[in-house]
């Protein structure tokens, strides 16, 4: 705990002198002080991140499960868009491309796209085959959600019949879903342009998570919204889609979440894993509440949800024997965008916005500490909430020296870096 939190936890001092200090430092000392107040909170002045793009335009990578930097560590993906304060509808074109760090705060469109959102993007991601030059986003073409794989020449290589939402480490396989569905049924996760062509189906057998052979393009269904609705016995009456799927490290299976909901404002989710055949379709979680995860192997994912017969927690779910244990019980308390190093010796991890409006952003030590924070953003709710929030969404670099955010601490939207080689290594 830093000398701030020692001093407003102390009861040596009245309550209300320690509220009072501590509005004062969130409030006219992050303004005005600003080195003093990083100095209060990380007992350094030194502002560690870095803006890599600039305005006048917006700039955003997306989700916190995916590395933007390419193998050699040269480009960072992003995309660039001139608004940021609505959500994106059918009409609106997101550029995507990249931004040499060479060459700060210059972004080179490479391309447009007609399938984006604020949470996560066109799902940019480098090919894994050739994670140096080529990378993955999904467009919208002659009434069609598609993947495409791209050149950082600008050159188009090919097209998939369906969208990407995950790619096999490997670089063989992609995970498609329904992102007319998701739109539909969760805002701000899915695209606009299409109608769901399942909308009067709560659960239907055609629809659910589809595999697609990145080399040739063929596709299977790895599971239908039948076959994972057909598990639940109550809520009768509830639409159910899927989302947030992510392929383990060593690609034996994929993990998602089968949700359903009756209003779209509220909804319960499982956590299930399955392998990329289709085969051992297993529920590893089902607390009714479930939110962001990583898989730390092949076997265990560490995951924020209701622990049974508890509150909420980090949780570390043990895909084979289904043992659960609390990881950071008293140091990470609340949901944030969880992430393990390429060494598996970090967790990356974040916040939503505290009564201040300010969003922490740490690392965890693994598996038992300590927590390390590295800065506090200004993420104003009023301005940014709901579908066109600002997470950070934290990302490692591929050699987990340095890490990667997006914030609007500034009044923009933009991709800042931070190299905590000092501190991991």
């Amino acid at each position: 705990m830093g000398l701030y939190r020692r001093i407003i936890s102390t009861r040596a001092l009245p309550w209300r002198v320690r509220k009072n200090l501590e509005h004062w430092t969130e409030t006219q000392c992050r303004v005005r002080h600003a080195p003093l107040y990083r100095w209060l909170h990380f007992g350094d002045a030194t502002d560690r991140l870095e803006p890599v793009t600039t305005g006048p335009k917006h700039h955003f990578f997306g989700y916190y499960d995916k590395c933007p930097w390419n193998a050699s560590g040269s480009l960072l993906l992003s995309h660039e868009v001139g608004f940021n304060d609505r959500s994106p509808t059918a009409d609106d074109t997101a550029c995507i491309g990249v931004v040499p760090l060479n060459d700060r705060k210059r972004f080179e469109c490479l391309g447009t796209t007609r399938c984006w959102n604020w949470q996560q993007g066109a799902m940019l991601r480098w090919n894994p085959l050739a994670p140096d030059r080529e990378f993955f986003y999904n467009d919208r073409r002659d009434g069609r959600f598609v993947g495409i794989l791209r050149n950082i020449d600008g050159v188009e290589l090919r097209s998939y019949e369906k969208p990407l939402y995950a790619v096999c480490h490997d670089g063989k396989t992609g995970l498609s879903l329904n992102f007319a569905r998701l739109h539909r049924l969760r805002p701000g996760y899915g695209y606009a342009g299409l109608a769901d062509p399942f909308a009067d189906d709560l659960d239907p057998k055609e629809d659910g998570i589809d595999r697609i052979d990145l080399s040739d393009g063929t596709m299977q269904q790895l599971v239908s919204l039948a076959e994972l609705a057909g598990q639940v016995t109550e809520d009768a009456g509830a639409a159910h889609y899927v989302n947030h799927i992510q392929v383990s490290p060593g690609g034996e299976r994929a993990a998602f979440f089968h949700i359903w909901t009756r209003d779209i404002a509220t909804w319960r989710a499982r956590l299930f894993t399955i392998r990329l055949d289709g085969s051992e379709l297993s529920c590893l979680l089902d607390t009714a509440f479930i939110s962001h995860y990583d898989w730390l192997d092949d076997e265990h994912i560490l995951v924020w949800a209701h622990k049974p017969a508890e509150k909420r927690h980090f949780l570390l779910c043990n895909q084979r024997d289904r043992s659960i244990r609390v990881v950071g019980k008293d140091v990470l308390t609340e949901d944030g965008h969880c992430s393990f190093s390429p060494d598996r010796s970090w967790v990356l991890n974040d916040t939503y916005p505290d009564p201040y409006d300010m969003r922490t952003l740490m690392i965890f030590r693994w598996p038992d500490g300590p927590r390390i924070d590295l800065a506090r953003l200004y993420s104003p709710k009023k301005r940014w909430w709901g579908e066109i929030r600002c997470d950070l969404h934290p990302r490692w670099r591929r050699d987990g020296k340095a890490i990667c955010i997006d914030s609007v601490h500034n009044g923009e939207r933009q991709v800042y870096v931070m190299d905590i080689e000092e501190l991991v290594g």
